[in-house]
């Protein structure tokens, strides 16, 4: 799967006039909640940091915000210090030690930063991009839906990589966020992720659904980025705010992707 992530600069079309865009920030996003994105997000960074990459993972999840819940972290400083004014981008970010990458949490249950005014939002973007350029990689954790803030967010990723699975609702939410997306010139930006697939032949029709509608109404062909397999070792540990990965290396197995 990180593999297919290498080559992400390559595959990106030329980014909107309308927006300032990092050359390697990756966006991982969801049409709903539940399908498992920020656990998508929180693995890719770990087998990223694992390759030797310098690894930021931000919590764009504005008003949701849970990275440092499954990483089992208390944030002593967040997002919402920086949109206050109190401090700047830099100074948030916290080292994950056992996944040796660099997070910047965002504030769970307040619902300001869920509504930021366009100018704030655009200087918290701002801010990230300078920021990433001290990075090899910067995963951003969008918040689950379509709104204004998870647009502009995702405007400035050079990928976006849109997690789904095989519930109808699921699969019709994440239709609508390349829908957004294509209106907004970001359409060959979007790759799609089938997550929580029984097998490879399941995932496979997980994406070729999606595909046909977006084929079919859209004129649109968003490649596969890949399709991971349900493992029940996924709830044991975001149960013991563990990522995965440290999981099965116990277990002396890899990740099914």
């Amino acid at each position: 799967m990180t593999e297919k992530l290498k080559t992400a600069n390559d595959q990106s079309s030329t980014p909107s006039n309308a927006f300032p865009q990092g050359k390697n920030v990756i966006a991982v996003a969801s049409g709903k909640g539940g399908v498992g994105k920020t656990w998508f997000s929180v693995t890719l960074s770990h087998a990223l940091a694992r390759q030797g990459k310098k690894v930021l993972l931000f919590d764009g999840d504005l008003g949701l915000a849970n990275v440092d819940v499954q990483l089992g972290l208390m944030a002593k400083r967040d997002l919402n210090d920086v949109i206050r004014g109190r401090l700047s981008l830099d100074k948030v970010v916290q080292r994950y030690e056992s996944g040796e990458f660099d997070i910047i949490a965002g504030r769970s249950g307040q619902a300001s930063l869920s509504a930021l005014p366009s100018q704030r939002l655009a200087m918290l973007r701002d801010q990230l991009l300078d920021l990433a350029k001290s990075y090899d990689v910067v995963i951003i954790d969008l918040g689950a839906g379509v709104d204004r803030t998870v647009r502009m967010m995702s405007a400035s990723a050079v990928r976006s990589l849109l997690v789904t699975t095989d519930e109808p609702t699921s699969l019709t939410d994440a239709y609508a966020y390349i829908k957004l997306g294509a209106a907004a010139g970001m359409s060959k930006r979007v790759s799609i992720v089938a997550n929580q697939a029984p097998n490879a032949l399941e995932g496979e029709k997980t994406y070729r659904t999606l595909l046909k509608a977006c084929e079919n109404f859209l004129r649109l062909t968003p490649p596969l980025a890949g399709i991971v397999r349900h493992d029940p070792r996924v709830k044991d540990s975001i149960r013991a705010q563990t990522p995965i990965l440290t999981t099965l290396a116990k277990y002396g197995s890899s990740a099914r992707c």
